[in-house]
Parts: C-alpha cells; structure tokens; sequence
C-alpha cells in the first residue's frame, strides 16, 4: 500500500532522521559518556559492555536516522523500525530516572519523569512522518 506523505511529514521525517544521525555520532563520540549514564541498571556495569552498547545504538541511530532520511520508498518500514526501537531504548531512561542518573542536564527527578513522556512523543512522530499511522488506520478500517 502506497501512502502518500505531505511537505511537512516529509520535512518533521528528514529532521527526526538528522537529529538520529547526531544522537548516534554523539553515542560514538562527545556523549558518549552521557550515553553511558542511560544503560540499564540491569545490565552488567562493567565499563567496556556499556561502552559496547552506547557504540552498538549509536551504530544503529545512525543507521536509522540515515534510512529516514533516504529510503523514501521504504519510509512506512523505516518509521516502524525506528519506532520498536525507540520502545526498545525505553528501559535506559526509565533505569536514568529510577536510579536518579544526571546525565544530559538531567538533574533531578522531576526533569527526568518528563523526559519519559517525550517517549512517546518520538514514537508518534517515527510513525506519523512516515505515514505509519495512516497506514495503520487504514488497515484498521478493513
């Protein structure tokens, strides 16, 4: 199924994919240990494997971020990938929140229960300006 996307969809989908591309140079370089801060507690603390993970998803934002810009034929896929991946990272900032981590100006409890609601936020805007949701309402709708 085709789904047609707007100027503006087009536009908030090449921007989300610029600012993956920046997140996951930043993961591979100058945030890095910003980065770090956002491994869940449940992982193994050592420092190689969270550097190994904050290298791994940096990888892969950029990756993704470079497909949301540039597979417009696949954009539907891409804005679905993205937005599992999103719900996959979720765990670091619920771990950065209930471990009261500073990272990212971050500095209290309060700043990082909201940044858990932005969240969803990307995961909307993933499938919104790739045409997911409509490809998902019009799925509904059979």
């Amino acid at each position: 199924m085709k789904i047609q996307t707007s100027l503006f969809q087009n536009s908030m989908r090449i921007l989300l994919g610029s600012f993956m591309v920046f997140a996951g140079i930043g993961h591979l370089s100058f945030l890095r240990k910003e980065f770090q801060a956002q491994v869940p507690g449940w992982l193994p603390d050592e420092e190689s494997f969270m550097d190994l993970v904050v290298i791994s998803s940096g990888i892969v934002e950029i990756a993704l971020g470079l497909a949301m810009i540039s597979l417009t034929k696949y954009k539907i896929k891409v804005g679905f990938i993205l937005a599992i991946f999103y719900v996959l990272i979720f765990p670091g900032n619920i771990s950065q929140y209930a471990n009261g981590i500073d990272a990212f100006g971050l500095d209290t409890d309060t700043k990082r229960l909201i940044r858990l609601f932005f969240q969803p936020v990307l995961i909307l805007w993933a499938l919104w300006s790739t045409g997911g949701l409509k490809y998902i309402i019009n799925r509904a709708n059979r």
